[in-house]
Formats: structure tokens, sequence, C-alpha cells
């Protein structure tokens, strides 16, 4: 039997391929980034052809680092940055646009008006979640709707539609020769055209958006014993590999957490924040602005379903640190500048680039730094960085509290993030819980290896998965409960000022 399964993790601003062994160890890995395109204010893209090759080159890389062949691995799981929306050509295999990516905010029109003519009411009911920019239906019809020839296409059955995870597998099974166009539960309970109780594509939805449902990838389990498919002799593996598990890529880094039982939450920490709530088999409504979402299916067992809190910047706004602002040149550099002080000295940074995602849904907020004086510097700034991740992940946490009445112990997290130490020691302050790092950091990757060698048997069930989780560092809370509830405070009151900033028709 192969001793290895492997997991592409095609993220917002890099893509990476790992490798692992049965105890969940990575033993082999390469990343590379690809270019974020800002054609305008609100708008980001990436190229898909980039993001293919970038794929291409990081699985040959990781591979020949390790002497490996595709004999050696048992299985491969794909996992994505969700929502960013890819409309290709099936013929000819080209994208007819550049991928429209998640923190995109060209579509606040579209969403607006479905709010206001009730349609937001039926999204809600029927895929769980708000209307929003977010999304990936918005960016389908904006893609229909202006750029040339892509309507006629898409109604004669050549143009097709997929989050990153669809494109990537149609691209490694062959491409316009047998590619597979395919996507799993939890990519498509991100479009807004699924329906959580049917997992199928809803014609009522997509009326509301005018997509023609040819266009949709088919929708399988997250863990497929059957299969999505083989990689081809020709593509970069060399030889075929059996494709068994796509997850999107925050479902994923759940399995990879091993958040397995109710109740159970993680909170990764990359370009933006997303944490995870399981509510079992049962669909959970949330009334406190959280998403319901398919957090993950393992072959023809029932869906297991979450609470999610979406944030769109929290990781980013420490590249923006860097690459807008020079303050400092690699973000590790983060902690130690935040470290020359000891508090934020009265700033808070609110980073609300996309607007607000999760609990707010405010697509006309825009990001602001207030509190400042003459007093402070470029290390307050660091500081007050932090602690608005921090301060982002209070806010979806009362508001899971108030949906699901689960009291957080102990937030399990991982991600680039958690590698700031100050950040962790600041998040478990901020929330007065106790913060746990697991060994493997990288966990969106070894959820998607997880559900790729669950199918095909080499691990045999999730208690297995269960005992390779283990912890690698913890932090306990440090502030008093006045501190803490006074920075909160002062948290609301910065955001209250980020509203209402751009008019949104």
């Amino acid at each position: 039997m192969a001793d290895f399964v492997g997991a592409v993790d095609q993220g917002t601003t890099s893509t990476r391929f790992m490798i692992f062994d049965h105890g969940g160890r990575e033993v082999g890995r390469h990343q590379l980034e690809h270019e974020q395109i800002l054609p305008q204010a609100g708008w980001v893209e990436h190229n898909p052809l980039e993001i293919w090759e970038r794929t291409c080159s990081v699985i040959r890389t990781a591979m020949h680092a390790r002497g490996l062949r595709a004999t050696d691995l048992a299985a491969l799981g794909v996992t994505n940055q969700r929502e960013t929306t890819v409309v290709w050509n099936r013929r000819t295999g080209m994208p007819y646009y550049n991928a429209i990516v998640w923190q995109d905010t060209r579509t606040d029109r579209i969403a607006t008006a479905l709010e206001r003519d009730g349609r937001g009411e039926v999204i809600r009911r029927k895929a769980g979640l708000p209307p929003a920019t977010y999304f990936s239906a918005g960016k389908i019809q904006w893609i229909l709707e202006n750029v040339d020839g892509v309507r006629a296409a898409a109604e004669a059955g050549e143009a097709v539609f997929g989050n990153t995870d669809s494109w990537l597998l149609w691209n490694l099974t062959g491409g316009v020769d047998s590619g597979v166009h395919i996507t799993d539960v939890t990519n498509a309970s991100r479009t807004m055209l699924m329906d959580l109780e049917t997992l199928d594509w809803d014609d009522e939805l997509l009326s509301f958006f005018d997509i023609p449902r040819a266009m949709l990838p088919e929708i399988r389990p997250s863990s497929d014993p059957k299969g999505y498919g083989h990689t081809l002799s020709g593509g970069p593996f060399g030889g075929e590999v059996a494709l068994t598990g796509d997850l999107g890529d925050q479902q994923a880094a759940t399995v990879g957490q091993v958040c397995f039982g109710v109740g159970q939450v993680k909170n990764t920490y990359g370009t933006g924040n997303f944490m995870l709530l399981n509510t079992g088999t049962e669909v959970v409504r949330s009334r406190s602005g959280l998403l319901t979402t398919v957090c993950y299916q393992f072959g023809a067992d029932k869906p297991v379903y979450a609470l999610e809190g979406s944030i769109a910047v929290t990781g980013s706004a420490v590249q923006w640190l860097r690459d807008q602002l020079g303050i400092i040149s690699g973000a590790s550099e983060s902690e130690a500048l935040a470290r020359q002080v000891a508090d934020s000295g009265g700033v808070y940074f609110v980073p609300a680039f996309s607007g607000l995602f999760a609990p707010y849904w405010r697509s006309d907020a825009r990001g602001a730094i207030v509190g400042l004086s003459r007093y402070n510097t470029n290390a307050h700034l660091a500081r007050a960085t932090l602690e608005s991740i921090c301060y982002q992940t209070r806010d979806v946490i009362e508001a899971m509290a108030r949906d699901s009445g689960v009291t957080l112990d102990v937030l399990r997290v991982d991600g680039g993030i958690t590698a700031n130490e100050l950040c962790m020691q600041l998040q478990a302050d901020i929330l007065g819980v106790t913060v746990s790092r697991p060994v493997v950091a990288e966990t969106t990757a070894l959820g998607a290896a997880y559900a790729a060698g669950l199918a095909v048997g080499f691990w045999r069930d999730t208690d297995e998965l269960a005992q390779n989780w283990n912890e690698d560092k913890c932090w306990q809370p440090e502030w008093t409960e006045e501190q803490r509830e006074k920075g909160y405070a002062g948290w609301h009151k910065a955001v209250r000022r980020t509203l209402d900033w751009v008019d949104v028709d």
C-alpha cells in the first residue's frame, strides 16, 4: 500500500502542495504565491491560468524533493479558496475572465437588490446565506452580464463555472480531453445556489441570478470512495493518483482540526478569519449574522453542518502594513514591532477594506484607524492591527453563543498568524478563554488529505484521525475582566465609525 496522501491547498494568496504520512505528519511541501490583481477600488482578481501553472509547479517540486512517484500516493485531496469564481470554455480550456475573488465587492448592487425585494429571505432559507458580495452567484451573474460572448456560450453549454476546486479538478483530470466538472457539497454551499436540505442546485435560486443550470458542476461528497477521477500520466504527478477528497478551505481546516463532535469550534487565521462550529446533522439557522453551511459529507453518510463566522480581512491587514504602508518588510516583523509598546495607545484599526462580513454584513463599511494622537507610533498601529484580528474573532464568538447556546471553553486555532505568539496571547486575553494550537498548524491541507485518505481506507475512521491531533502550545488569558470589556466597548465604538461610508444603490 502507498505510504502517503497528497493535498493541494489553493489559497487566496498562494498555492501549496503538501504530503502527509499515516500519522498526519508533514513529510513534504512546496508553496508559491500568485499575483493579486486590483483593477480598481473594491475589485480583486486572480489569473486562473497562473493558479494552474503554480499548482503544477508546487506538485512537481515537492514530489521531486522527496523522490516520490505517483504510486507513492494512496490518494489526493484538493482544498481551495471558496467563493472565488472562474468561468471558462470547456472546449478550449481558456477562462473568459480573471477569477473574481471572494473579497471582491463589485456585486454590491446585485446583493442590495436581492435584499430590497425580498429574495434575500428565500436565499437565507434555502442556502443558509445572506445576499452578499462574498458569494459566487453574484460574481457569475456579473460575468454573464459584462463579458462579451459569455451569456451565449453559457446557454450553448460551452461556458462553465467553478470555484477554484472545480477549475483544478477539471485540469488535473485532463481538461479539454477528459476533465471532470465537479465540486463538493461544502463549496456548493458557498454559492447561494444550493439548497442545504436537498444538496442540489435550486432552480428558484438560479432564476434570481439568471444562471443557466448547465454551467454548474456536479455536486459530490467531500470524501468520495467512488472518486472524482485520476490524474493523468502527462500531468504534474507523471502518473495516476486517485482524486477522492474535495473541501472548501475552512471546512477542510475543521476536518484537519478533527472537530467531529457537535459543539467543537475551530478558527483559521489566514487572509481572513473563519470560525466554524460543528452543529452535527442538524441545519441550525442563524439569527445573529452567521452563515449556515455544510461542514463536510463523507461518502454516503448524512452531511454534517456548521455555523460559520467569516471575517474578510485579518492576515491581509498585516500584508497591508507591509505592502501599502511599508512599515514592516515581512509579516513576521509585525510581532516584534507590536511588542515595542505595552498596548495600542488608544488606537483601533477596523480593516473593513471589503466592507464588514460576519456578524455585521455591511458592504457600505470601509476601513478606519481611530483614536490617533501625536503620541502614537507605527508600533501602536501594528499592535492595533493584531488586536483587530482578535476583536473580530470575539464578534463572531458572541454571535455563535447567541445562536447555539454553546459556551466556548477552548478555541482551536490554525493558520499562518498562529505563529505570531503575541497575537495568540491577545486572542486569549480578548476572549477570556484558552487558545490552543496543534502541532500541525496548516490544518487546511491536512483536512483535504484526511478526506481523501478516508475514502480509500488509508485511515480507518474519524476516531483514528482524532488520535493524530496533538497540542503544540496554548495561551491562557491574562487581562482582567474590566480590561477586556473596556477594550471591547472601544472596538464597537470604532466599528460604528466605519459604517455608511460607501453609498450603495
